[in-house]
């Protein structure tokens, strides 16, 4: 599904020439086929999943964002605006991510549900959250919320 999505998306910026999102699109489609070769090389002749394709969206969203950090402390505001076109691209093909308020609530309700009370259940809770919250949470931020929870 999203891999037609990104196809579909990659024809269309082709048709209207929008420069950086063929460039963006290309790219995601060659991270994506470099993760198919891989998952066929351990027996997955599909292909990686919709939620691994989520997984990858969110990775390369991140690794921009920490681009337009370098790029703004080091007062390169052009190379920042690429970063930020690119990741308002990538962001197209993401579900709605959770607030704040309502990601902590659903780690609050995981750690309850799975009575995780020591850093020893972390994997647990963030399994159960990437499990349920495919796409739809920053899991680098979860990460540092259910550390918390659980010191």
């Amino acid at each position: 599904m999203l891999r037609n999505q990104l196809n579909e998306a990659l024809k269309e910026a082709m048709k209207t020439k929008e420069t950086i999102a063929v460039s963006t699109l290309r790219l995601t489609l060659a991270a994506l086929k470099d993760r198919d070769i891989a998952a066929r090389s351990k027996g997955n002749n599909d292909g990686i999943s919709d939620e691994e394709i989520l997984e990858m969206l969110q990775k390369m969203v991140r690794q921009r964002q920490d681009s337009i950090d370098m790029y703004t402390k080091g007062d390169r505001e052009d190379l920042a605006d690429r970063e930020r076109e690119e990741c308002k691209v990538i962001a197209r093909f993401l579900p709605q991510q959770l607030e704040e308020e309502d990601m902590r609530k659903a780690i609050d309700e995981v750690i309850a549900e799975l009575e995780a009370n020591s850093i020893k259940d972390m994997g647990k809770v963030m399994g159960t959250l990437k499990e349920r919250y495919p796409g739809r949470m920053d899991f680098g931020k979860a990460s540092e919320i259910v550390k918390q929870a659980l010191v």
